[in-house]
């Protein structure tokens, strides 16, 4: 086959200076890809005559030969033998990112070669998004970061409180996925779930052994099917931000889907640190972000090229994670929740009767002892303000479940509660169970009017107040019958007012949901309460779930500018300042009583006023990203199927 048309012969030293260029561009073309050939046509151009292109033994390109015999001149490898490995020639270039290693006898469009985003290149060599395109880490080794990342994550919580870790778990998550396939990323993120999950929960063994396993295992598979999307988002060029928005996505998921457990959110860890006002600017959600991104340049970094790359490959993600770092600690530089001059404050109390430590007392005799307790301390507290040693409240806080029997069906309890509210004689709030439906709810008794409006808890707790997926579990197990009927949800916020208090409340499991807490804020409120009973998950001293829903509270004091007042049957109790700071607070399992004075502010933070915004626009962009890297993903899937095309190794078209 000849090159071009035919035309008067070229001078013979032109033909041979031609010959020669071909023939080393076809020696680059054997060993770099196709662009050579465009220096082989321009020099048969230049030298005008008739030009044969052939291959390396000799024969014309292009014509069908017969396979030469095993050890000819220019057969491959005789059988049994290593073939000779390709090596580049001095000068020779290479796409970016494309580059073998020498002697690797790797040949274009084999695996090791660069694919598209996502896909192996050379073995730890950058590829285009700037990270190793085959994992850093052994599977052993990815596997021990990803528990390792869950035990750092976890560490952040209380009690141990460790909140620095907190960016730690995404870091380690990272580099537990980079180059992993799917499957081994499903088992990376299960590992990092229950590392995470198993100990955080762990109170719920005071509940059952079988609760507790079960509720850490569902949420560990979750976080294992979300990290899997965390994995695709890794083959995108900006992957450190797409990775924060991934955990404010799959925490935002977690809060709504499948029974709403909003527990291991990366913002409830802060708590009292130099990242907490964030929250007053864009919620939770904002805050997840921030440590999140701090955690995903921190992976970045660490996957960055080690002493023999480029300087700038290393200096970007350390700038990246400085950056992210001191963006997410300027929090305590913003100027939220000031308290203005004038502002006026009440003067609160809340109550902690305690409840009896055994677990074998009948229902009746515990529901009844609870309530008079609660009574009998708060009697107390009478008799201190008539003494001059307290100063009187303008509120008194009763706990959830403070009677767990309705007043209206128990006239004993209703006269209890009614003694103690003409005792005190001031307004207090009663944590109630009432019937016919049955709701939790926070009814405000008044001296001389006795029972008046209430709350309804709208967030139940699955498996404690309904058993989501009832119909299906019953055909499962027997245990749908612990709670034989499910409560009955609010569906509204409802602020109490009293003279100059606009008391807004939450109950318990409702502090940990963004929307609830900011509707009492946007209804009016100037005050917060949560009502809580932690005495199922305390019984054998355990103080993770109480401290846990203490770091929430504080979180939704700065979020909303708001002053709470967190009461507990058992403890901890606490008064909260707008600022997040812990007033005054109890320890556990003994009757007490705290009262102090506190702001009444009118002022509506940033993040109340655009609600879930943040949330929903992060998780809108993370969920686009995540279709376009998935694209990418399908697109490469589609490459690979195509059978080789003979003539250079590539795929194409069959």
């Amino acid at each position: 086959m000849r090159a071009g048309r035919e035309t008067e012969p070229a001078p013979a030293g032109d033909r041979a200076a031609a010959r020669a260029a071909i023939a080393g561009t076809w020696r680059g073309y054997a060993q770099g890809g196709t662009a050579n050939l465009k220096d082989a046509a321009a020099a048969a151009r230049q030298a005008g005559g008739v030009i044969t292109l052939t291959v390396p033994d000799g024969t014309p390109a292009g014509l069908p030969t017969a396979p030469p015999a095993p050890g000819a001149a220019g057969a491959g490898p005789a059988p049994g033998t290593a073939p000779e490995p390709v090596r580049d020639s001095p000068g020779t270039r290479h796409p970016s990112g494309t580059r073998g290693r020498l002697g690797t006898g790797r040949q274009p469009g084999t695996r090791g070669q660069p694919g598209p985003q996502g896909q192996p290149g050379p073995q730890g060599q950058p590829g285009p998004q700037g990270l190793p395109a085959e994992p850093r880490l052994a599977l052993g080794w990815s596997l021990l970061a990803a528990v390792a990342g869950g035990l750092a994550l976890t560490a952040a919580f209380p009690p141990v409180g460790a909140w620095p870790l907190a960016p730690l778990g995404p870091a380690l998550l990272v580099l537990a996925l980079q180059g992993r396939s799917l499957r081994a990323s499903f088992l990376a993120g299960l590992l990092f779930g229950l590392a995470l999950f198993v100990p955080l929960i762990s109170w719920l063994i005071n509940l059952a052994w079988y609760a507790w396993a079960a509720l850490a295992i569902a949420e560990a598979v979750i976080f294992a099917l979300l990290a899997v999307g965390q994995r695709v988002l890794l083959s995108l060029r900006g992957w450190p931000v797409a990775v924060a928005g991934w955990w404010v996505a799959a925490e935002a998921l977690r809060d709504r889907w499948p029974y709403a457990f909003p527990w291991g959110r990366l913002a409830m860890s802060q708590a009292g640190t130099p990242t907490a006002p964030w929250t007053a600017i864009g919620g939770a959600p904002l805050l997840s972000f921030l440590l999140a991104l701090v955690g995903s340049t921190l992976a970045w970094l660490l996957l960055a090229p080690g002493p023999g790359g480029t300087l700038r490959r290393r200096l970007v993600p350390a700038l990246a994670f400085a950056g992210a770092a001191g963006l997410a600690l300027a929090g305590g530089l913003l100027p939220v929740d000031p308290v203005p001059a004038g502002t006026p404050a009440a003067t609160v109390a809340a109550i902690q009767g305690d409840v009896p430590h055994a677990r074998n007392l009948p229902d009746l005799l515990r529901a009844t002892t609870v309530t008079a307790d609660h009574a009998a301390v708060t009697e107390r507290l009478a008799g201190q303000v008539r003494a001059g040693s307290r100063p009187a409240p303008d509120l008194v806080i009763w706990p959830e479940n403070s009677t767990d029997l309705d007043p209206r069906l128990y006239p004993g309890i209703s006269a209890t509660v009614a003694a103690a509210v003409r005792a005190i004689g001031r307004p207090v709030l009663v944590g109630e169970v009432l019937q016919d439906p049955e709701r939790n709810v926070g009814q405000l008794w008044t001296p001389g009017h006795g029972a008046g409006p209430l709350y309804v808890k709208r967030q139940l707790v699955p498996f404690g107040e309904y058993i989501p997926f009832r119909g299906l579990l019953s055909h499962i197990t027997s245990l749908v019958a612990l709670q034989p009927q499910n409560f009955t949800a609010g569906h509204r916020a409802v602020v109490f007012r009293l003279g100059r208090i606009r008391l807004g409340d939450v109950i318990c499991y409702e502090v940990g949901f963004d929307g609830l807490v900011s509707s009492e804020v946007r209804a009016g409120a100037n005050l917060l309460a949560v009502q809580t009973n932690d005495a199922t998950f305390e019984v054998d001293g355990q103080l993770g779930e109480s401290l846990q829903q203490l770091a929430m509270a504080r979180i939704r004091a700065v979020e909303s500018d708001r002053a709470v007042v967190l009461a507990s049957t058992t403890g901890v109790s606490a008064v909260i300042a707008p600022d997040g700071t812990v007033i005054a607070r109890t320890s556990t399992w003994r009757p007490a009583i705290l009262d102090a004075r506190v702001p009444l502010l009118h002022t509506t933070t940033l993040a109340d006023r655009v609600g879930a915004g943040p949330e929903y626009l992060i998780t809108g962009l993370t969920v686009a990203a995540f279709c376009l890297a998935l694209a990418g993903w399908a697109a490469a899937a589609r490459r690979r199927r195509r059978p080789a095309d003979p003539a250079d190794g590539r795929a194409g078209p069959a």
